[in-house]
């Protein structure tokens, strides 16, 4: 199992670097490339063309201003994309979001809030956790461990 992650420039990275720590987390494999939908399409084409050969099952896109290389390799791609807002304008990422989930019938993006980059990585883990039983069982102990932290907390504040 493999996601890939594309960001439309290196300047995402500390935002998509919370992603991969996600994926590390659950033992998922990735690969991370920089590529822009506007500079350099042909490369968008062929990556979101290929990915599927390459045995990548989940695509992550992370890109701010403009935002559209996740629509752009949904276009190329039978898998699952999912759009990755980055605040990287005056905007404040609105701008970006809303070009990632602004898609037209027939090629969606599943997005996630801006600069989201953990709940696209748990998004991905759950989309490979249909497939995949031990990645399930580990998002079923996330999840029971996430519980347990909020009820510690919760308990911390009533002594």
């Amino acid at each position: 199992m493999k996601v890939g992650i594309v960001m439309g420039s290196k300047s995402d990275l500390p935002v998509v670097e919370r992603t991969q720590k996600i994926l590390k987390e659950f033992g998922i494999d990735y690969e991370t490339r920089v590529i822009s939908a506007h500079r350099t399409p042909a490369a968008a084409e062929t990556f979101a063309k290929t990915a599927e050969e390459k045995g990548i099952e989940v695509i992550i896109a992370a890109a701010g201003k403009a935002a559209h290389l996740g629509g752009v390799i949904a276009a190329y791609t039978p898998l699952p994309v999912i759009g990755l807002p980055i605040k990287s304008s005056t905007l404040d990422g609105l701008d970006s979001l809303l070009s990632i989930v602004q898609m037209p019938k027939g090629v969606p993006v599943a997005t996630v809030a801006i600069d989201g980059a953990e709940n696209a990585g748990i998004l991905a883990v759950q989309i490979l956790s249909v497939k995949y039983p031990e990645i399930r069982e580990k998002m079923k102990a996330y999840k029971i461990k996430m519980e347990e932290d909020v009820l510690k907390i919760d308990a911390e504040m009533q002594d």
